[in-house]
């Protein structure tokens, strides 16, 4: 065989060879993480492997296009393609060289959806040699998804709640009449022209009616001197004005065949009283005079210096001094409310007789929810533009678990108070429940001042959203299912532990939570407490636990597989 024969054959093998498309893609895949894993909305993973050597042709384009099946539907997703090519290929796509091979690299993204809970994901990946196309049977890569991060959504309740908007009612409201008597210097008698005050005071009282339900709490006499005159006068003169003003009161009241308790006190010198009239006076030095009575305590140096300003103290006598010779009567009175009775007959039989208070009040006679939603639809129904039955009634649907009713009650009170924190609260609440996060957060933001909730319901946010650790703070030391979750999804799993050993009334979530955790370390006796104790809460779980790949390599234990059966 001549030279130009022997070239010509290698040639055409080494063109040949040079265009051979490989028989499969690479077997060689890891997923991390596997199974898959949910968060902040996203199913994202990284998958690499190696191109070997002498794989990747030349003039080859390798497109690998992720696929995420559903093992329960059959639903497929199909994802964002990587592509690759070889060294003779013009373009931007990463080279692989044929004769060194290199590095596969997929960073995979797809936005959740919840029928695939249940999944395989899959690449499928196509070759290209100038017009031959060669499609590769598919590689599994991952298998199922942990989905424990929806766990926030698995009650309401736990989303910072909802909140009632409360009444204020007050079934005893005390009120204050006064009166009061002006005295001549140095006298004690209660001249006609003072007892107008009196009489107006004593007709109120007269006029009380049993069915107006007041009761009468008492009248408080204070008589006073002035402080010029010495301490000895004055004290007889401020207890004289004293009894006189007390035998008078009980001489009406003996009238009126009213008992009414009467108490008495008296000062002697009103150095208090004689300081506020001087401070609201125009009295000339008036600042002088006050500061007198923080330099001498003794009521006589006091008044002896207060007398030596001699202009200054003759219109005090005119228009301070006689002011202070006086008693003053305070009368106290409760009006009583309706009865819890009252209020119970009333609602049942003619509620358009209580007040918006009044029905609110009604409200907390029973814990019962459904004898609530009764009242709050009553309310709704007497005063519809009160925004708290709306908000109420909203809050009782929410723990009865049902959302749209609930959302639609407070969807109607932000529409008489658009600006409501409680309300905007609650409305937030029902929009994470339903995972309309963006949503939820314009409503939070006018949700300021209705406490810690507050923090609870943006933690469960930054869960749905993948920031765990932001949750974690924002729960602080609360002791609550979601709490725990928070911590593990941290993979902070003796916090989490801690938190759900505190939680005061566990349910079959708190029971489910102490399982992942056992599961997660490998602690194969707490994991199989733990279910037992879930499954005899909730009988529904025994499903959760089998589905779950939180558990998937337990399934194998024979004692976490006895419970299951």
């Amino acid at each position: 065989m001549n030279k130009k024969v022997v070239l010509a054959t290698l040639l055409m093998m080494f063109v040949v060879i040079g265009c051979k498309i490989p028989k499969e893609f690479l077997s060689n895949l890891t997923a991390t993480p596997n199974p898959l894993e949910l968060k902040g909305g996203k199913i994202e993973c990284k998958v690499e492997g190696t191109f070997p050597e002498k794989y990747f042709v030349k003039n080859m384009v390798l497109e690998v296009v992720p696929v995420l099946k559903s093992t329960k539907t059959g639903a497929v997703l199909r994802g964002e393609p990587r592509i690759y090519q070889g060294e003779k290929i013009e373009g931007n796509n990463s080279v692989i060289r044929y004769k060194n091979g290199g590095k596969y690299e997929h960073k995979i993204s797809f936005n959740y959806d919840p029928k695939f809970d249940q999944c395989e994901l899959y690449l499928e990946a196509t070759a290209k040699v100038k017009k031959k196309t060669v499609k590769f049977e598919p590689v599994k890569v991952a298998e199922g998804l942990i989905v424990t991060s929806n766990l926030v959504y698995s009650n309401p309740s736990e989303l910072g709640g909802s909140k009632f908007i409360s009444g204020n009612l007050q079934k005893a409201i005390e009120e204050k009449e006064n009166a009061e008597i002006k005295f001549l210097i140095q006298q004690a008698n209660i001249r006609p022209s003072e007892t107008k005050s009196i009489i107006e005071l004593t007709n109120k009282i007269k006029n009380i009616k049993p069915e107006d339900n007041i009761v009468l709490k008492g009248i408080e006499i204070s008589s006073y001197a002035s402080p010029d005159g010495g301490v000895e006068l004055n004290e007889k003169l401020a207890k004289a004005r004293e009894n006189s003003t007390k035998n008078y009161i009980n001489s009406q009241m003996k009238k009126l065949k009213k008992q009414v308790e009467v108490s008495a006190t008296f000062t002697a010198q009103d150095w208090e009283g004689f300081k506020e009239l001087m401070e609201k006076s125009d009295i000339q030095d008036k600042n002088l005079i006050i500061s007198v009575l923080s330099m001498y305590s003794d009521p006589e140096q006091r008044e002896k210096e207060i007398k030596n300003l001699s202009a200054a103290f003759t219109e005090i006598k005119e228009k301070v001094l006689p002011q202070l010779r006086r008693s003053q009567i305070v009368f106290t009175k409760e009006t009583v409310g309706k009865s819890d009775e009252q209020i119970a007959k009333l609602l049942n039989e003619n509620p358009s007789k209580l007040s918006i208070e009044e029905m609110l009040y009604a409200a907390n006679l029973n814990s019962d929810l459904n004898y609530k939603r009764d009242v709050f639809m009553k309310i709704v129904s007497q005063y519809p533009e009160d925004i708290r039955g709306y908000n109420n009634l909203g809050v009782v649907e929410y723990k009865l678990g049902n959302m749209a009713e609930a959302n639609r009650n407070f969807t109607k009170a932000l529409e008489i108070n658009k600006n409501d924190a409680v309300a905007n609260f609650n409305k937030a609440s029902i929009l994470i429940a339903q995972g309309n996060i963006n949503e939820a957060k314009t409503y939070l933001g006018y949700a300021a001042g209705v406490g810690e909730d507050l923090n609870y319901a943006n933690a469960a946010i930054a869960i749905a959203e993948g920031n765990y650790s932001k949750a974690v703070s924002l729960y602080g030391k609360s002791n609550t299912n979601n709490a725990a979750l928070a911590r593990i999804l941290n993979k902070d799993y003796s916090g989490a532990k801690n938190i759900l050993e505190n939680i005061q009334t566990p349910d079959a979530k708190t029971y489910y939570l102490k399982s992942i955790v056992a599961a997660r370390t490998n602690n194969v006796n707490d994991l199989v407490k733990s279910v037992t104790m879930a499954i005899n809460a909730d009988n529904s779980y025994k499903e959760k636990f089998l589905n779950d790949m939180e558990f998937r390599s337990f399934l194998t234990n024979d004692a976490f597989a006895s419970l299951l059966k």
